[in-house]
């Protein structure tokens, strides 16, 4: 039984840190880019929007798919970013717990 209520205690101080690193990834911000540098997206680490830099040189009507692509990819650059800060959060936070491989904690 003492192994028990030591698990539980492991598990409520591991429940408080994840809601205090949820919070913090909510201020957390990552860049992605595409084309060189030519079009940049900020995102949190959870995934909100926060900004979009794109250089005047694109801005020409007959490359706005161009710029379309590179929008899409530089938002996918900064989502994998910000998805790999999270699994580094999450690793500390569940370090010296016995959790199954492959557990994810709902996020």
């Amino acid at each position: 039984m003492k192994d028990i209520m030591g698990l539980m205690k492991q598990a409520q101080a591991m429940q408080a840190r994840v809601q205090d690193i949820q919070a913090e990834l909510e201020r957390m911000e990552v860049t992605g880019q595409s084309g060189g540098g030519l079009v940049q997206v900020t995102l949190t680490a959870k995934g909100a929007m926060r900004g979009l830099a794109i250089d005047a040189s694109l801005l020409k009507a007959d490359e706005k798919e161009i710029v379309e692509d590179l929008i899409v990819t530089a938002h996918e650059d900064a989502r994998k970013k910000g998805e790999r800060l999270v699994e580094e959060k999450m690793k500390a936070v569940t370090a010296g717990l016995p959790l199954p491989p492959g557990m994810k904690l709902p996020f």
